[in-house]
């Protein structure tokens, strides 16, 4: 439903006629080669899978990871976090790794796809503190984002107070989460492989920065995007991801309210947000359905 609604607002904001133009005379050498970074970001993603699952004593063969990866993304289409289900259950059907163990995996790589975003997220506001202090000062009370960022800080010191010492049900299952997830982390550097874990954990998001950068290209209005524009463009962009099934629909709006920062046009943002979505789109729909398809088939071959 906020997917509907968000494409809605999205055309609102542009005309039919004009976003048709947009993908007429959008330069599709840049897509292709966006594209190319997309796929290779993908196969990583697979190929790193391999280093999760050989320490429990089982080996994945490539072709699978692959097919389950690009079936993952198809199935988070349809409904929500269920491509991730989809994929342990591949693994379990194909490969014989119990679901649990399976699943405990793509958790474990989730977190560490969390920790290099944030640590996106953190680079962004390094190198552009001073462009963002003077967007946030000029629209809002200076002394009223020090109070919110101190009230911030003293609701989250006062949570982790009462997470510590309550004994509810709520608060044992969060810090049963945030220990999980600290001890998901702390996995990958005991694991066998780690060094190419984490290398290809950072080519993965290397890549998807290199397919939104260029993507850019596409379009004349937004081929000369500052070095701000990229990073906040593509972080929201990656959060919108999590908004929708998918970033149906808030992709384009994601990509618009990032860009509007940099008073670029809502018309060219909006475009070059379709454009990014649907050419990703495509390439999962394509490949996903290839691989939901030939999954049986190789493994009735081998």
């Amino acid at each position: 439903m906020l997917g509907v609604l968000l494409i809605w607002y999205s055309l609102s904001k542009i005309s039919i006629h004009e976003l048709i133009a947009y993908f007429k005379n959008a330069n599709y050498t840049y897509i292709g080669i966006g594209l190319v970074f997309g796929l290779l970001s993908h196969l990583s993603r697979a190929y790193r899978w391999k280093f999760m699952i050989e320490p429990m004593g089982y080996t994945l063969r490539y072709p699978n990871s692959i097919m389950a990866v690009f079936a993952t993304y198809l199935v988070n289409y349809t409904i929500p976090r269920a491509g991730e289900i989809t994929r342990a259950t591949i693994l379990t059907n194909y490969e014989g790794v119990p679901f649990e163990k399976g699943f405990g995996t793509i958790v474990a790589e989730r977190i560490a796809d969390m920790v290099v975003m944030l640590s996106i997220v953190a680079v962004t506001l390094f190198l552009e503190f001073d462009f963002i202090y003077q967007f946030f000062t000029e629209r809002f009370d200076p002394f009223k984002i020090v109070i919110g960022i101190v009230g911030l800080c003293v609701m989250a010191l006062l949570f982790f107070l009462f997470l510590k010492k309550s004994q509810s049900k709520i608060a044992f299952k969060v810090r049963s989460f945030v220990t999980g997830m600290i001890e998901g982390v702390c996995s990958i550097f005991k694991m066998k492989n780690k060094w190419a874990f984490i290398f290809h954990t950072c080519f993965i998001w290397g890549m998807y920065i290199l397919m939104f950068y260029v993507t850019t290209w596409a379009i004349p209005e937004t081929s000369n995007l500052p070095l701000a524009a990229i990073l906040i463009g593509f972080i929201s962009a990656s959060f919108s991801v999590a908004a929708t099934n998918g970033g149906i629909g808030s992709y384009p709006v994601a990509v618009y309210a990032a860009f509007s920062i940099f008073a670029i046009a809502k018309e060219p943002s909006i475009a070059f947000g379709w454009i990014m979505w649907s050419s990703q789109t495509l390439m999962i729909i394509v490949l996903g359905g290839l691989s939901l398809i030939y999954l049986p088939i190789y493994n009735r071959i081998k």
